[in-house]
This record gives structure tokens, sequence and C-alpha cells, in this order.
């Protein structure tokens, strides 16, 4: 999911006078801390629901710093592996890597002993099978996302995306020990939802992409294409959402709140087709909009999932 966040100022970028600050300003921004944010988002959820109710703080905690630094792991190896396309982009140029402030070897220590510290975390704090789907993402994210399908494919997204599924499947199983629907459930969510969470961010960066040689979806396609596509995977992220109702036997709560949330995202999404169908493009398309009620939409999906259970037991 490395595009699934607005550019921002980096930690990296910021102008630090302490060299030894700079340093770990770097470190730190090399893990990606926004994306990790939202993928934290739908971990805890999933805990609330495996509990049926409030799970033992500790292992929240526990879960949470294993599942950060795995995340962080694999977004430091996707920050090595792409450095040459990061410096060509305009939103990533300042990423630690693409400005030579961390030497390739450093970072693939780093990377390898967050994934390491990671996986005896989970191990040791909730259990293996946990620490085993966080490695199998991380090793997803890297080998399949990042080398196998980022630059030769404009369904990179689709596929690669499934690395940011697990935190669900994380939480649940750091819980119960074990999979099951529900969990499923939400992994299906997030696997539909990131297609046109990222295509929207594609297009208000088509050019980035483009100059980058990425094959993103709106740098190979027509803009009403790549709306219509857009639309599709929202609609059926909706779809999706509405099944946790049955399979999780959630109470009243949780359809309210997915299928008003998901309302509003299907018709920013039909906004976004009627305004690539009339001709507009770039800033006027309003590409961003879809982005950020996305992230929001996710949000409010999986708090009502963690809510529901706390109300009805």
């Amino acid at each position: 999911m490395e595009a699934a966040i607005p550019p921002q100022q980096t930690a990296a970028a910021t102008v630090v006078q302490h060299p030894m600050l700079s340093r770990v300003s770097a470190y730190v921004a090399l893990t990606k801390p926004r994306i990790i944010e939202l993928l934290l988002v739908t971990t805890v959820p999933a805990m609330f629901l495996a509990a049926h109710g409030w799970p033992d703080w500790r292992l929240i905690v526990v879960t949470l710093v294993g599942g950060t630094l795995a995340a962080g792991s694999a977004n430091v190896f996707n920050c090595v592996l792409d450095a040459d396309i990061d410096a060509e982009m305009h939103r990533t140029r300042t990423r630690p890597m693409a400005r030579h402030e961390v030497a390739k070897v450093p970072a693939y220590i780093y990377g390898s002993v967050l994934a390491i510290v990671s996986a005896l975390v989970l191990g040791f704090g909730a259990n293996w099978q946990s620490a085993a789907l966080a490695l199998v993402a991380n090793l997803y994210y890297v080998f399949v996302y990042t080398l196998g399908l980022k630059r030769r494919t404009s369904q990179n997204i689709v596929w690669g995306g499934i690395a940011g599924c697990f935190p669900p499947l994380i939480g649940w199983v750091a819980v119960t020990g074990s999979v099951a629907w529900p969990p499923l459930v939400l992994f299906a969510i997030v696997f539909f939802w990131t297609p046109p969470h990222t295509w929207a961010l594609a297009f208000r960066y088509r050019e980035d992409y483009a100059k980058a040689h990425v094959p993103m979806l709106p740098v190979v396609k027509p803009a009403p294409q790549v709306a219509l596509q857009i639309l599709v995977y929202t609609v059926v992220t909706v779809l999706v959402s509405l099944l946790l109702w049955p399979v999780a036997h959630t109470g009243w709560l949780y359809p309210l709140l997915a299928g008003l949330a998901g309302a509003w995202l299907t018709v920013e999404a039909v906004a976004l087709l009627l305004r690539a169908r009339a001709g507009l493009t770039d800033a006027a398309l309003k590409p961003m909009r879809l982005f950020h009620l996305s992230n929001s939409y996710l949000t409010l999906v999986f708090v009502a999932a963690a809510l529901d259970p706390l109300i009805f037991g």
C-alpha cells in the first residue's frame, strides 16, 4: 500500500540541527508512519470483534507494537528498492533513500531487524500464528508487490494490495489463535477498497507515475475507464462490508453505519465518473475528494465493527 497516503512533509525533509536527530528522523521516515496508522486502524477493531468485547489491553499493545514493526520493516525495504522511483516523483523525492540520507546496507539491516523483532514480539506476546501472518504480509509486500508487480502491470495495486489486507487477520488470530470467516470478510473489505483508494491518488499524481514509468491504471487507461473501475470496486467493497453482519452476527449498529458510509462513498465514486465522462482532467477531476473520503470510510466501517460487540456483546 505504498501509494495509499498523500505526500506530507516527511521527517527526513524537516530541517534538524543536531546530526543524531537528523539520522533518527531519517530512519523513522523510512518506515512511512502515516501508512502504518491506516494499517493499525484495521487491526484493533478485528481484535474487539474476535473477543466479543474488550480484548486484554496487554494483547492489544503487543499486537500493535508487533504490527507496527512488521509494517515498518516492509516499508523500509520498499523505500530501498524504490529509491530510483521515489527520486523521480515530486511527491516522494524527499524520502530518505531518494535523498541519499541512509545507505543501502544499513537500511537493509534496519528492515531485517524490525522484521525479526516483530516476529519475536508477536510470537512471544501473542502467538506464533500471528507472527507468521505478519511475516507473510512483509514478504508479499516486498517480493510480490514491490519487486514483482509494481513496475510491470497496471493491476499492481489490485494484487499487490493484498499485503495491506493482513492486519485484520493478524488482529483476529492474535486473540483467537485461528482464522475464521469474520476476519476473512474484513480482509476482503480492505482488498476491494484498496484499488479505488489508490487509483484516486494515482489520478492526482498521474504525471509523477508516468515520469517514473510506473504503470498505474490512470497512467495507461483513459480517465472514464479508470473512474468506472473505481465505481465497480467501490460498490463491491460496500456489498462485501455488509456481509460481516450475518457472518459475524453483529447487531444493528454495524450494518447501519457501514451502509451509510458505503452510500456516501458510492455517491462520490459516481460523481467522479460523471466528471471523468464530462472530459474533466487533473485538478478539475477532484480525485482527492474520493481519496480522503475512502480513508474516512474504512475507518468508520472498522470502528463500527469494534463498537458493535461492545454494545451488543
